[in-house]
C-alpha cells in the first residue's frame, strides 16, 4: 500500500529539526520508491547575488531521502545520513524545486538513493544527489 501525501507530510513536519521545516518543503508525491518534495523559491534561502543556497538544495535532497525510505518501508523509522554527494548543475533563481528521490536500494541496514533537483520553472536540472542511510530500527 502507497503512503499518501498527507502520511509523508505528517513524517516531514514531527521528525525534522526547526531549521529543515522552515525550508518549508512539502511532499508532492510518493510512490513504493521515490518521494517528490516541493523546495518553494524564497529570498531567505538565496546567497549573495540571489541563487538559491546550495545548503538549501542539499538539505532538501536529504529530507527527500529519509521520505522515499518512509514511504518503502511503510512508516517512519529511525535513520541517519552515511553520506550524501551533490552535483550544481545551475544556479536556481526565482522558481521552485522539485526534488525527487528514487530509492535505488533498500537493505535491512542501509538504504540507496538518487535525487534529482529540477527547477520547475524551466524543467532544467539544478543539482543532482546520492545519498547512502543507515537504518537504525
Amino acid at each position: 500500500m502507497t503512503m499518501s501525501t498527507a502520511e509523508a507530510d505528517k513524517i516531514l513536519s514531527a521528525n525534522f529539526a526547526p531549521w529543515v521545516l522552515g525550508l518549508g518543503l512539502s511532499v508532492e508525491a510518493v510512490g513504493d520508491d521515490r518521494a517528490v518534495l516541493r523546495l518553494p523559491w524564497s529570498q531567505r534561502l538565496a546567497r549573495e547575488g540571489g541563487a538559491l543556497s546550495g545548503q538549501a538544495l542539499m538539505a532538501a535532497a536529504d529530507t527527500a531521502t529519509v521520505i522515499a525510505v518512509s514511504a518503502a518501508r511503510g512508516a517512519y523509522g529511525p535513520m541517519t545520513t552515511v553520506q550524501q554527494s551533490t552535483s550544481f548543475q545551475r544556479a536556481v533563481t526565482g522558481s521552485d524545486i522539485l526534488v525527487e528521490a528514487a530509492l535505488t536500494k533498500l537493505g535491512r541496514r542501509m538504504a540507496f538513493a538518487d535525487i534529482t533537483m529540477t527547477v520547475e520553472e524551466s524543467g532544467l536540472i539544478a543539482a543532482r544527489a546520492s545519498t547512502v542511510y543507515a537504518l537504525l530500527g
